[in-house]
């Protein structure tokens, strides 16, 4: 490892301490781009790097509400305003007991190359609150959510910060925050995405970080004559992205032998038929339970406390959480003659994870580029928000696949090594090209 990036790190952990998963995105992207800013000196003499990492705003705050008992309870809320250098403030808020400062900047320094690399004018954000949602009543997500939006409300606006829905925060919730946006603002306006198809909402949003990930990964193949058909894929997760990963694989005329949740994985050698798919999104979506109920009705097997990497497989979609496929992992995958694997959370794959990938010469793609669907049909949902139109599914649809064609382009052009394409880096610095310029355009921002 270079010199400038241990000295850069040091200072970097020094700043945020005990902030790991901020340390450890940082760390991915620096590595990457620390050769380029060398020979631009521009970049140098106006420490873009140093100001990308830190946020233009972060806004902490206590959420307290009421259960069913009537008994007060109290969260903590977050927002973390990444950069605003190419548009407001776009990402995800996330429910869940792990949220802490240190996940939140990490997937918020995160989305600002995802949003750059997605061509729509959108910055970078985070948020969310350590609430979990499981096993709470549908009237106590309620009372949480105003609490919730009530002090959100102040920081955010369609033309400065629009959040979305991200672990826990699903179309239920989004509806609840909004409701109260609204009565708080008095206005109808796209401050949310992932809403409601009759309030505002966008067709394709459920289905775009998987179908994205799954067009982003065809795209990988297409360089090495490749397709998706016939080959065999697993699946990590049961929610949103999940789901419709395989959605999509299945339409490509993939066959998907595994999903999972986090008490453990299902298996079908013959794969996930629709029936089965059916079944994970009733389960999933409307009576939130676990996914060894459908390996019960279905007669698949059921993998107590596993993962699901051991499982032979042509290509992986990581698709559940972060740093969920491990070094041994990794290897597995490779030895099983695992020759693709596309990311549809966020930063599931551990650093030396992805060293084993790089090593063997696999397609790898990284999250801020395979998974950026979800955020790219937020951008063109903010747009028909913007316009007071609803464009078709099949608009939609072609939009989003045009637009995973840009951005595998543009981490070809700048992470093309001879034969190979190292995807990581083309994501980070065709990212961090179209952020730094913006910045140095603005001045000193």
């Amino acid at each position: 490892m270079s010199k400038k990036v241990e000295e850069f790190m040091q200072k970097v952990t020094e700043r945020n301490p005990g902030e790991k998963e901020f340390h450890q995105a940082v760390r991915e992207v620096v590595e990457s781009i620390m050769p380029f800013v060398e020979k631009n000196p521009k970049y140098q003499e106006a420490k873009v790097l140093e100001k990308m990492i830190e946020p233009e705003r972060t806004i902490i705050f206590r959420v307290p509400w009421f259960d069913d008992k009537g008994q007060v309870q109290i969260n903590r809320g977050y927002r973390i305003e990444m950069s605003s250098a190419i548009g407001p403030y776009k990402g995800g808020l996330r429910f869940h007991p792990t949220v802490n400062l240190g996940i939140l900047k990490f997937l918020a320094f995160e989305q600002v190359f995802k949003n750059a690399l997605t061509t729509l004018p959108m910055g970078g954000g985070k948020g969310g609150s350590d609430f979990d949602p499981k096993g709470k009543s549908d009237n106590e997500v309620m009372r949480f959510c105003q609490s919730f939006m009530t002090e959100l409300a102040r920081h955010i606006g369609p033309d400065t910060d629009v959040p979305a829905g991200d672990i826990g925060v699903g179309g239920r919730e989004i509806g609840y925050l909004y409701g109260q946006y609204k009565r708080l603002r008095n206005e109808f306006t796209g401050v949310l995405t992932g809403k409601g198809l009759n309030w505002g909402g966008s067709l394709i949003r459920p289905e775009a970080t998987g179908y994205g990930c799954v067009y982003f990964v065809e795209q990988m193949l297409k360089t090495k004559g490749e397709s998706l058909k016939g080959k065999i894929c697993a699946v990590s997760g049961s929610g949103n992205v999940a789901q419709y990963t395989v959605e999509k694989l299945m339409q490509l005329g993939a066959k998907v032998v595994t999903l999972s949740d986090s008490n453990g994985f299902i298996y079908d050698k013959g794969g996930i038929d629709k029936k089965e798919l059916n079944c994970v999104l009733e389960l999933k979506n409307v009576r939130r339970g676990r996914i060894k109920e459908c390996a019960k009705e279905f007669n698949c097997e059921y993998f107590d406390g596993k993962k699901p990497w051991d499982i032979k497989c042509d290509v992986a979609f990581p698709s559940a959480t972060q740093n969920e496929i491990d070094e041994n992992d990794a290897k597995t995958l490779v030895k099983n003659g695992c020759i693709a694997v596309g990311e549809g959370a966020n930063m599931p794959s551990t650093p030396e994870a992805v060293e084993v990938f790089q090593k063997a010469k696999i397609l790898y793609a990284p999250g801020k580029a395979s998974n950026a669907g979800g955020v790219a049909t937020s951008g063109l949902e903010m747009s028909q928000n913007s316009m007071r139109l609803s464009w078709t599914r099949e608009e939609v649809d072609n939009r989003l696949h045009d637009i995973m064609i840009a951005i595998h382009e543009q981490c070809v052009k700048y992470g093309k090594e001879g034969n190979y394409v190292d995807y990581v880096k083309g994501a980070n610095i065709g990212g961090f090209v179209k952020v730094a310029d913006a910045m140095l355009d603005q001045g000193l921002v």
